[in-house]
């Protein structure tokens, strides 16, 4: 097993450091049971990952340096369907849901299809069991077509998903933040058809109770 030394001086130590110190918290229930994760029952994995050289005066801190108070980082667990039509994203604050166009949406259409409502029924319950009470509906395009189609389709559909997840929570209380951003921010390369698929999308966000 190799051993970790430092090689950017003590800046890169201290961060170092804080995080080795910390003690991260357990994952979410969804990514329990991977390969490698340990499933129910199975003990904890607390090697850890590489070996420390305790004397490596790389790692020691410069005379009147601080350590930076110890944090949790964010954790994500993402689940995706078979066919990655649909994936969820849950983090320490933010439930996200990502649904391609092609399971809402008839080519170059903002017209919700039958598929789309039991998709949205399940979000809307997400939203209920989680009583959020802002939720932001955001839609992409992939970067075929011109820059103001895009726009003007992405936000269509981002509307389309917002009064459908209206009538199914049915709470006056909820408030909508809807954007369409056209073919900004993919997630996948645009340069094939597979990439362009999965960049055609409607993403549900909102807070994570508790």
């Amino acid at each position: 097993m190799p051993t970790l030394r430092a090689c950017c001086g003590t800046a890169l130590a201290a961060a170092l450091t804080t995080i080795l110190a910390v003690t991260p918290a357990a994952p979410p229930a969804a990514a329990q049971g991977r390969p490698g994760a340990g499933g129910p029952g199975s003990p904890a994995n607390t090697t850890p990952p590489v070996k420390i050289d305790s004397a490596d005066p790389d790692l020691k801190l410069r005379s009147g340096a601080k350590l930076a108070a110890g944090r949790v980082l964010d954790i994500k667990s993402v689940v995706e369907t078979e066919g990655g039509d649909e994936r969820r994203e849950d983090t320490n604050v933010d439930v996200t849901f990502a649904l391609q166009a092609e399971v809402l949406f008839g080519k170059d259409s903002a017209q919700l299809s039958g598929e789309a409502g039991k998709r949205i029924s399940s979000i809307a319950a997400e939203v209920k069991k989680q009583k959020a009470g802002a939720l932001r509906v955001f839609g992409f395009t992939d970067n075929l077509g011109s820059v103001a189609h895009g726009l003007s389709l992405s936000k269509e559909r981002a509307n389309a998903v917002q009064r459908q997840l209206a009538r199914e929570i049915g709470s006056s209380s909820v408030t909508y933040q809807i954007r369409g951003y056209g073919e900004q921010f993919p997630i996948a390369d645009n340069s094939t058809e597979e990439g362009r698929r999965k960049n055609r999308r409607v993403e549900v966000s909102f807070p994570r109770r508790g």
